[in-house]
């Protein structure tokens, strides 16, 4: 049984010239038979952000590491953000989450990293009106750069990197290279946003169709994303399989039978799915992108019934991809914390669609590292 808590606030230090360093809502338990050993250091970067104000209630409620988890979370931002994220932290204390030991919000890296078991990377620099892509990259990859090396001093060898902050791709691969003591397999990229967008519009497709409106989207399974986190990934339902509620099996083609609309406008639709969003909400996603990360997350720790999409390093991939990029493949997650690329069939057109996003990143990837002059 989780141990009730009671919460008091306690300033933890300043910094200089009055701005406030970091800070800790502290949450005492009750109970003295709780063992530290079971508590997560968890940090998520970038926390006085939209994203992290969708996904930080996921996370502390439970829906990420499990209903009996406990977590010393730590919150990551930049100086000038320190009053919004003070904020959040009096809103996730006003939650009274019960697994939640203690909240440290800071802008110091070491504070943030020491001993981290989890990192959620969502802080970057926003691309802004005329900068140009080598700009952005260029920006994105000094913070990566520094945050991969705070990764390789402070944090446990066993951490687990997901980096949510976009280019996703490339910034996980500069702040991987910057920690070459953790596994290469610890540092991942968030593609799974892209896939439960194709799964939703595979729904929505499906339950157009009267006599099959009983399919929701835990029916369809099996999505993939290939690639690059970016116009260019290439969404693949050729493996999509439907597991309808009477428990029988079928290929989607068996429920949507008009490949033109698969091949030709399920694809886009999913490519430009962000852009749609703040066209129409005149800010990006935020709530889906919570909740993308959160399953990301507990599949990745406790497996996954099916394949999943996430962007991992490409290094003796079986599809042709060329080593050293983080690039998007089908996952099946095994419930220890590891996972495998599965092994399935591609297309002509998906092997052709591959090679664009592969170029892409190839090309992100020389540009990062010729301006952060980072470890490769």
């Amino acid at each position: 049984m989780v141990p009730h808590v009671f919460l008091s606030t306690e300033k933890i230090a300043t910094g200089t010239g009055g701005c406030l360093r970091h800070s800790a809502i502290v949450v005492r338990p009750r109970s003295p038979n709780r063992t530290m050993s079971s508590v997560l250091n968890v940090v998520v970067s970038g926390a006085a952000g939209q994203v992290a104000y969708a996904f930080l209630p996921l996370l502390c409620s439970g829906r990420v590491l499990g209903a009996n988890q406990r977590i010393h979370l730590r919150l990551l931002d930049i100086p000038q953000s320190v009053d919004a994220m003070n904020g959040v932290v009096m809103e996730l204390n006003d939650c009274a989450f019960n697994l939640i030991d203690d909240i440290v919000p800071t802008t110091d890296l070491q504070t943030a990293f020491q001993d981290a078991d989890i990192a959620i990377l969502l802080g970057g620099f926003p691309r802004k009106q005329g900068m140009e892509r080598k700009e952005l990259i260029a920006k994105n990859g000094h913070i990566f750069k520094a945050q991969g090396a705070a990764l390789e001093k402070f944090a446990r060898r066993s951490v687990k990197v997901l980096v949510v902050a976009n280019p996703a791709n490339t910034n996980c691969l500069i702040a991987m290279k910057n920690a070459p003591s953790i596994p290469t397999e610890n540092f991942t990229a968030l593609t799974r946003l892209d896939h439960e967008r194709m799964r939703s519009l595979l729904v929505k497709k499906i339950q157009s169709l009267p006599e099959h409106r009983d399919i929701s989207s835990n029916h369809v399974r099996n999505c993939v994303i290939w690639g690059n986190h970016s116009n260019t990934q290439v969404p693949d339902a050729s493996h999509v399989v439907i597991h309808a509620p009477d428990g029988s099996l079928a290929p989607v083609a068996d429920y949507i039978q008009d490949p033109e609309w698969i091949d030709s406008s399920l694809r886009p639709l999913v490519q430009n799915r962000g852009a749609a969003i703040i066209q129409a909400r005149k800010l990006s996603s935020a709530m889906s992108v919570g909740a993308a990360i959160a399953g990301h997350m507990n599949d990745w720790l406790f497996g996954s019934s099916e394949l999943v999409s996430m962007g991992i390093l490409s290094t003796g991939n079986g599809y042709g991809v060329p080593d050293d990029l983080i690039y998007s493949f089908p996952i099946k997650c095994t419930g220890d914390g590891k996972y495998h690329v599965a092994n399935v069939a591609v297309t002509p057109t998906v092997a052709k669609l591959m090679q664009i996003s592969t170029d892409e990143l190839e090309s992100e990837k020389h540009d990062a590292f010729a301006q952060t002059d980072s470890k490769i």
